[in-house]
């Protein structure tokens, strides 16, 4: 069977499992608990079946494994560091506190990604809020922190670092994102704010008076464990020879977790269970997931994209039920084969090679001087010394002259992972967490039902119009 005509029917087995994540707890809690790896491992195996026995390939499956020991390599280790820092915050939460820890958090997830931001701020976040703790605490820590605030930077999110490793600049997002990341995140703030403040009104005096109290010292234990993220953070950018990165990395959570003493680990709550539950779930979600996006990478050409709404929405609805990552990729290879001139860019390879620095830009047409300006801001080492790749002239192309488009993939794919529990790595995690230290989170079905619809997807919206629309 061609590679061109993969049957739609295909993605059956992750359809099933997306099912099966949103029903079954609902309705088997006690059956899907036991038998949850049955059914993710199974259908991956079915999927696996489809690839080997009647198309005869293996790469699509292999590539997205190893995709997928990128992947639990850098939460898996981040989980077991972040387990290792206990913070016990000064006093108890109020809503404009509980506001001001979501968006330092925000912040924070551009430094340490959002996984690295979700596992070392949301255990001291229900301990400061224990006495109040309800579900959409944990859904606006999702949102902020799990989420949107990781749009700055390619640390921040992994889609952003997809594209920082096929030639988006480093602090491209930044200086190309920070307005929509503000206005969105401000948003979610406010929301949040207005919520959490009719919740605290609700309190009576003797409660809300115990809530204004000093309470315990603020601390910050396991402070060792620092070196150890910067390690995880610092492979990131390993890129040779395979799998040194992911080694360095449960190096480093090997090292934190041994020299960790046990009296913060329980104080933390921490265990393995929630990274064995995302664990396994991603596994088949990683196979099951390969039949659609190599449909949709085949077929997006006859989508009709032709604007940055089209990218924005498609990217943003897919990688709420896919992985954002690759996700992402697939979207940025559909613009780059439709937007970039592959002429031009084999010109501009002569270009730099012959002449270096020192272009006549009068003598090229605007898409070319418009790119050259990019090369020449970005990457002016490499222009220099005649090491410009194909891959870093192509994106620049493409950012040079439809940078908007760039912008609605990276918003779309971040902004959208909020929208359900497995549009990004965190959002599992957070769960099991907060159930793990008995709070109520709510279902598959009610988070998109009660949350994401009612609150994050008008926001998404109000972006469109103001950034995409038109």
């Amino acid at each position: 069977m061609s590679v061109s005509h993969i049957p739609v029917w295909w993605g059956i087995p992750f359809l099933l499992l997306l099912t099966s994540i949103a029903v079954l707890p609902l309705i088997k809690k006690g059956w899907w608990a036991k038998f949850y790896p049955v059914m993710s491992i199974g259908l991956a195996v079915v999927t696996m079946a489809f690839y080997i026995l009647f198309m005869h390939r293996i790469h699509p499956i292999v590539e997205s494994g190893f995709e997928y020991i990128s992947f639990i390599a850098l939460i898996g280790s981040l989980y077991v560091i972040a387990g290792g820092i206990h913070i016990r915050l000064r006093g108890r939460s109020r809503p404009l506190t509980n506001a001001v820890f979501l968006a330092i958090g925000a912040i924070i997830a551009n430094l340490v990604g959002t996984t690295g931001a979700s596992m070392i701020m949301i255990r001291p976040f229900i301990r400061v809020n224990k006495y109040r703790i309800k579900a959409y605490h944990i859904i606006f820590f999702v949102f902020i922190v799990s989420n949107v605030g990781g749009a700055l930077t390619p640390i921040g999110d992994p889609p952003l670092f997809v594209g920082y490793l096929k030639g988006v600049p480093f602090f491209w997002s930044v200086a190309n994102l920070w307005h929509i990341w503000l206005f969105a995140v401000a948003t979610l703030l406010l929301v949040f704010y207005v919520i959490d403040r009719r919740d605290f009104s609700r309190l009576n005096r003797g409660q809300q008076e115990f809530a204004e109290e000093t309470g315990e010292e603020g601390q910050v234990e396991g402070l060792h464990n620092i070196l150890f993220l910067l390690v995880v953070l610092g492979a990131v950018f390993v890129q040779h020879p395979l799998f040194l990165r992911e080694l360095i990395m449960l190096a480093a959570a090997a090292g934190s977790y041994f020299t960790t003493p046990s009296d913060i680990h329980k104080r933390n709550d921490f265990d393995f269970a929630p990274i064995k539950e995302v664990a396994i779930l991603f596994a088949g979600i990683f196979i099951t997931m390969v039949p659609a996006l190599e449909w949709i990478a085949q077929h997006a050409a006859a989508f009709g994209f032709s604007d940055a709404a089209h990218f924005y929405w498609t990217t943003g609805a897919l990688s709420s039920v896919l992985d954002n990552t690759p996700t992402y990729l697939n979207f940025l290879s559909a613009a780059t084969g439709m937007f970039v001139n592959n002429n031009v860019v084999h010109d501009l390879m002569t270009l730099f090679r012959d002449h270096g620095d020192t272009l006549a830009m009068g003598t090229v047409g605007p898409e070319v001087r418009s790119t050259i300006a990019f090369m020449l801001n970005y990457h002016p080492g490499a222009i220099a010394s005649g090491v410009t790749t194909a891959g870093q002239v192509s994106t620049g192309y493409l950012l040079a002259t439809r940078g908007v488009i760039v912008r609605a993939i990276s918003v779309g794919a971040v902004f959208f992972g909020a929208m359900t529990y497995i549009g990004n790595g965190p959002n599992f995690m957070v769960k099991s967490i907060a159930e793990q230290t008995g709070v109520r989170t709510p279902s598959f079905i009610s988070y998109i039902a009660k949350f994401s619809v009612p609150i994050l997807l008008p926001i998404l919206v109000i972006v469109w119009l103001l950034f995409f629309h038109g």
